[in-house]
């Protein structure tokens, strides 16, 4: 079965898609009182439930009831959300990597259509499935949470309906490029989660990071966390994984058959978990050839820890001797992070000299490294110190702040404007001088814009380049529920259009709202408008309500101009 796109066109409203792949979440009892996965059972029980669906809401103002419908829930957008269960359902200990492969393939089928995605999953294997999601969405753009529970969400007492709530409120509202994990009020980095109890509902962890994000009584995001894009390109799903990777932990007196046994064909990568910081005996000369024999047929060995907390580095001399042989560093990556790096490593197709320098980079947030200072005065801008800069530290002292979190919460409100107001103006220094004081380069205004919006709409070249490469998010958007395309469309700023779509930014609109836009501006006459459209990936064949595309309008008002432009675009074809 094809997944659905019930997109959802309403101000206000987000569009998210659940994807239900199975376990203990969405169980059911029997006759026999014992828990089983049944299909159709979840959506079908989430519908009865008012809290997870609004029926009036989606009848009478979406016009739509095969989406389900948070209720309102003040300060936040309203969330639409369609489920696509999986079909068989599974329990995550059957998790493949063609399973991993078929949720990321089908994020990919739906990233354009929905605002963010949820997937349901169960608990045994969902930091290895959210790893793996990780590394085989490139370039992601959007939210994706991963999500389960520990007691189905039809019991009395559970944690289910909790995560299922709570995913879908952050997916719709909050804009976090990262594969997540949401689980007991708590979002964390997918490949820095792993399970650290089999009884308790604080079930997953990120020992090495702290959360992205806290769900209380108040939503608190921690946006310096979070990763920002790093490249302008588009989301990219990787689907291909290696499957010829394993987990060794070395354990006193392994016998070097053991080890070699694991590092023998057809294994091409092995996640070495040792002890401490990266240690195993370095008396055992038969253990350490052959691992120097494994590493150099191209084996990769990635090295981890087997403690909960800290990394590999090669502080003693046990440690040194591994390395020594060809294997490297994992620093504080998880095995469950370091199994799925190396499957999707190992699948691309680049040198093994290259895959072995990819394995010891920090590609998604995975691993902690030590950021190096950069020089200044040869790779950044120099900053003068205007009225404009000194407003933080005048307000400071003019309300006698004292306090670290004072002075926090001053930089949270003023920051926005401050920087939209940079970008207005085309003052780069002052927009950097909020970025060197950790503001958020996305953070929105009072009219939820953020720079990035008022660069596009002002048709900044520079400016909005600046602003992605420093990891503004092209998804989020404004009280209007445009994006920043939507703004350089209007206003007809088409190097900033070609700019937006290159890294990946696409047009919210159903294909007959488009239409419509489209047919709009034919009849207007307004081909500055129409280039800006189909810049933004318009399709010129598409049609209005009354069946009617943009070149036959043209020609219909005989407006030459824009029906050759149309016919340049191929609106014939």
């Amino acid at each position: 079965m094809g997944l659905p796109f019930n997109q959802v066109t309403v101000r206000g409203v987000s569009n998210v898609l659940v994807l239900y792949t199975g376990g203990t979440i969405g169980m059911i009892r029997n006759q026999e009182g014992v828990l089983v996965t049944a299909p159709n059972a979840l959506e079908q029980n989430l519908r009865r439930l008012p809290s997870l669906h609004d029926a009036g809401f989606a009848k009478e103002t979406l016009k739509n009831e095969n989406v389900l419908v948070l209720p309102d829930i003040p300060g936040e957008k309203r969330i639409a959300y369609t489920i696509h269960e999986y079909e068989p359902l599974l329990d995550s200990s059957n998790m493949s990597m063609e399973d991993w492969s078929r949720i990321a393939t089908d994020i990919g089928s739906a990233y354009s259509w929905y605002d963010g995605i949820v997937v349901l999953h169960g608990t045994d294997t969902l930091s290895y499935t959210a790893s793996a999601l990780s590394f085989m969405l490139e370039n992601l753009g959007k939210t994706v949470i991963v999500t389960g529970s520990q007691i189905p969400c039809f019991e009395t007492r559970n944690d289910g309906l909790d995560n299922i709530i709570g995913a879908l409120i952050l997916a719709g509202n909050y804009t976090v490029p990262e594969v997540c994990v949401y689980f007991d009020h708590k979002l964390l980095r997918g490949n820095r989660t792993v399970k650290v109890s089999a009884g308790d509902l604080h079930a997953f962890d990120s020992l090495n990071l702290s959360p992205l994000a806290k769900v209380g009584i108040e939503i608190s995001v921690d946006h310096q966390t979070i990763l920002k894009p790093s490249a302008l390109l588009k989301m990219k799903v990787h689907p291909k994984l290696c499957q010829n990777v394993a987990i060794l932990r070395i354990f006193p007196s392994i016998t070097s058959s053991t080890i070699k046994h694991f590092l023998g064909p057809p294994i091409e990568g092995v996640v070495l978990q040792c002890y401490g910081a990266g240690n195993i005996p370095s008396n055992r000369k038969d253990v350490l050839d052959i691992i120097a024999e494994a590493a150099a047929r191209g084996v990769i060995i990635l090295c981890v820890t087997q403690c909960s907390h800290g990394g590999v580095a090669a502080f003693y001399e046990t440690g040194k001797v591994l390395m020594n042989a060809g294997a490297i560093p994992g620093l504080d990556i998880t095995p469950e992070a370091a199994l799925a790096k190396l499957a999707h490593v190992l699948s691309l197709p680049i040198s093994r000299a290259e895959q072995k320098e990819l394995m010891e980079k920090n590609m998604r947030g995975e691993m902690s490294v030590k950021i190096q200072q950069v020089d200044p005065t040869t790779n950044k801008m120099s900053v003068s110190s205007g009225a404009n800069m000194d407003i933080i530290e005048a307000i400071v002292s003019n309300m006698k702040l004292s306090s670290r979190n004072e002075v926090a919460d001053l930089k949270t409100i003023l920051f926005p404007y401050l920087m939209c107001s940079a970008v207005f103006k085309g003052d780069m220094a002052q927009l950097q001088y909020c970025l060197d004081q950790g503001a958020d380069v996305s953070a929105a205004d009072y009219d939820l814009r953020t720079p990035l919006h008022i660069a596009a709409s002002e048709g900044n070249l520079a400016m909005t380049q600046f602003l992605l490469e420093q990891g503004a998010l092209i998804h989020k958007k404004d009280r209007n529920g445009d994006p920043p395309l939507v703004c350089a469309v209007l206003a007809n700023n088409l190097e900033v259009v070609r700019l937006l779509v290159q890294v990946g930014a696409h047009l919210p609109f159903t294909p007959t709202q488009l239409g419509e836009r489209l047919t709009g501006a034919a009849r207007a006459g307004d081909t500055l408008l129409m280039e800006a459209m189909l810049a933004a990936g318009a399709e010129p064949n598409l049609k209005d309500l009354r069946g009617e595309t943009a070149l036959q309008a043209a020609r219909e008002l005989g407006l030459r101009g824009m029906e050759e432009l149309l016919v340049r675009a191929s609106a014939s074809k």
